[in-house]
């Protein structure tokens, strides 16, 4: 079967009524609107080239957990990305992200650490996963 684009991809995930974040290279974002003020965010991508799959990202943010260290942080993501290990997806990546002041600012306004899974996924079924991945949560909560 010949590999679908990401442009083709996006149209697809449209005419199933998901809405694109944006486009990375064979990454395609779907939007998650997560706050009443309707600011998106994406902690699901769809995969194509070789093969298809999705891609799920979950986080700790240092705010939320004042002078835990980075093991603990990512512990936290982890043990949210346990539902989707359940669900058949491998842990892929971990990442660092700063957020910056959105104004320009110099400072660093909180620290994301994240960790990403994958998993590979028929084309046929890659709606349906991703509607699931949508569903889980991706942000670790204080208690």
């Amino acid at each position: 079967m010949p590999q679908v684009t990401p442009s083709e991809l996006k149209k697809r995930l449209m005419a199933a009524g998901l809405e694109i974040l944006r486009v990375q290279g064979a990454r395609v974002h779907l939007a998650d609107r997560v706050r009443e003020n309707l600011i998106m965010d994406s902690g699901v991508a769809a995969l194509t080239g070789e093969s298809t799959g999705v891609r799920l990202v979950v986080r700790a943010q240092a705010s939320h957990f004042p002078g835990e260290g980075e093991a603990a942080l990512f512990g936290r993501a982890r043990q949210l990305g346990n539902a989707a290990i359940a669900l058949g997806y491998s842990e892929v990546e971990t990442l660092v992200v700063p957020v910056k002041d959105p104004g320009g600012g110099p400072q660093t306004l909180d620290t994301w650490y994240e960790v990403a899974f994958e998993k590979p996924v028929a084309e046929a079924d890659l709606i349906g996963e991703i509607r699931l991945a949508l569903g889980l949560d991706k942000t670790a909560n204080p208690e």
